[in-house]
């Protein structure tokens, strides 16, 4: 269940970080999308470990 949604929080963070970078003037939308994916594989890769 846990890695579900992980997987999902990555899927929006790469649709968020494409959107920043499509739209201009939203850069700052790229880089949160960007650390929020890193953030939430960094979470996902330490939960598989455990396993």
């Amino acid at each position: 269940m846990l890695l579900r949604l992980l997987g999902l929080l990555l899927v929006v963070w790469i649709v968020v970080t494409v959107i920043g970078w499509v739209v201009e003037g939203l850069f700052w939308l790229v880089v949160v999308g960007l650390a929020a994916f890193l953030v939430t594989a960094a979470i996902g890769a330490r939960k598989s470990i455990r396993r």
